[in-house]
């Protein structure tokens, strides 16, 4: 409610998340990478309120935009985008994703990546899109993690937030 007054908690989390989200667009800039807002955005999904919880959101997110970008790299490689490539490589993209028994959220995360890798028109190999998707996800991950270590959260995440 906006009569409540704002505490330490809220305080805490926003500057978490903030810094977290920033550090990662700073990272991925330095390695020059064309989407760089990729690398907050997934900080932002990862940051969570514990170190174990974070691990296993990105354990998801890393191995389903890995199977999401190869997958789009290759359909893109050998067929282009259109409508039937793409919910074909969609569908197979969940059998794999059971396959290698990752989670539905892989599957998610995944089909984001093969989206973007397949769909988003930019100049460029596929394969050089889907490697630049890979990293700029990885380094979100991993700033994710290192504030989950470095700055933990000591409560769960205020109402609210």
């Amino acid at each position: 409610m906006a009569s409540e007054r704002i505490g330490w908690p809220v305080v805490e989390h926003a500057a978490r998340t903030a810094t977290a989200a920033v550090v990662s667009l700073l990272v991925s800039r330095l390695f020059r990478l064309p989407e760089s807002y990729w690398a907050p955005i997934t900080t932002l999904v990862i940051t969570q309120s514990s170190l174990g919880a974070a691990l296993a959101v990105s354990r998801e997110r890393l191995a389903g935009t890995a199977l999401g970008a190869l997958t789009g790299a290759i359909m893109a490689s050998y067929f282009g985008p259109s409508v039937p490539v793409f919910g074909a490589a969609l569908f197979a993209l969940g059998l794999v994703c059971a396959l290698v028994r990752s989670d539905r959220s892989a599957y998610r995360f995944g089909g984001v990546a093969l989206a973007i890798v397949l769909l988003v028109s930019r100049p460029g190999s596929p394969w050089q899109i889907a490697f630049h998707r890979f990293v700029e996800v990885s380094i979100g991950i991993g700033v994710a993690l290192i504030l989950a270590v470095v700055w933990p959260e000591k409560d769960a995440t205020p109402a609210g937030m």
